[in-house]
């Protein structure tokens, strides 16, 4: 039951996958790496700017 299920699983994730790649255009790829790039810069600024405060805090 377990071998059954996995494969269901695996082909039905392939078949999305394969149905989505055709309505994918370059621009969206450009657009989602510098967005997600933006967004982890940030990420990390805010971490930073947290932990120094809470250092700051604690003195």
């Amino acid at each position: 039951m377990e071998a059954n299920n996995s494969s269901t699983l695996m082909g039905t994730a392939g078949g999305t996958f394969l149905s989505i790649v055709p309505n994918i255009n370059s621009d969206d790829i450009a657009k989602t790496i510098i967005l997600a790039s933006i967004g982890a810069i940030v990420s990390f600024t805010i971490s930073l700017l947290l932990k120094s405060l809470n250092k700051k805090h604690k003195k």
